[in-house]
């Protein structure tokens, strides 16, 4: 089974921008995206052979996630059900015959870690959460979540110590995670590879100097790592400031 994780930054912009023929040539058989940046009423956009699931935010033009799948779920869920995080379009839940699949879209903290309390909630009932599915089956979790965990995963952790997707407090609250009982897949592969970016700015010429950091993952419950055949960035795939991500489960 073929995972895709997309942060497309606007699927109308991306649209125009290569977003169905890596969609149409990497043949998923779940494609995740977040900052879709719309609601499904706003575009009339086709996916042959998949089922649609979308989370709008509140608000227009904003976050924002969805799930295109081949395979038909048992059950579809939307937010946390906790009222002041279920606003912004972040999180869907899919529960098939093996798994649960979580795409999310993880707040940023902002420029002056302006959000970074909030952040702090939203990282221990977000674990809360997945835990309370894992009870049920194992969890499998893809998605953008804001931060970069080690230093191997930016290009300049001394200058951005203290920026926003990687201070010490979003590090640890990923440490945390992980020790919950969850694999980053990308790692579980490439312990030690370095220059492997999801990310760049667009400002400066990152992208084309590899000046990023890697913040968009799929992470398992420990149970499923041994199930894992392989698991991929594609650089290559322009068309946001991030790039796709992926894996391959035998379930």
């Amino acid at each position: 089974m073929k995972l895709i994780s997309w942060n497309v930054n606007g699927l109308r912009a991306c649209m125009n921008k290569g977003f169905m023929e890596f969609f149409t040539s990497i043949n998923a058989d779940i494609f995740c995206i977040q900052e879709s940046k719309m609601s499904p009423d706003q575009a009339a956009f086709e996916f042959k052979g998949y089922e649609e699931y979308w989370n709008s935010a509140e608000k227009k033009g904003y976050s924002g996630v969805a799930i295109f799948s081949k395979i038909k779920p048992l059950c579809v869920a939307y937010d946390m059900g906790i009222e002041h995080h279920d606003k912004e379009g972040r999180i869907i839940t899919i529960e098939y015959e093996h798994f649960y699949l979580v795409n999310v879209y993880t707040p940023n903290s902002k420029r002056e870690l302006e959000r970074l309390p909030y952040r702090m909630q939203w990282e221990d009932d977000f674990r809360t959460f997945l835990k309370q599915l894992e009870i049920k089956k194992p969890v499998v979790v893809c998605g953008d979540l804001n931060v970069a965990h080690q230093e191997i995963d930016l290009k300049n952790p001394k200058t951005n110590r203290k920026n926003a997707g990687f201070t010490d407090e979003e590090r640890e609250k990923f440490t945390q995670l992980l020790n919950a009982g969850f694999t980053d897949t990308y790692r579980y592969f490439y312990p030690d590879l370095e220059g492997a970016y999801t990310w760049w700015s667009y400002m400066g010429k990152a992208r084309e100097n590899n000046t990023g950091w890697r913040i968009d993952y799929f992470l398992c419950s420990n149970i499923l790592a041994p199930k894992l055949k392989s698991a991929a960035i594609y650089p290559e795939i322009t068309g946001s400031d991030h790039c796709p991500v992926g894996i391959e489960l035998d379930v």
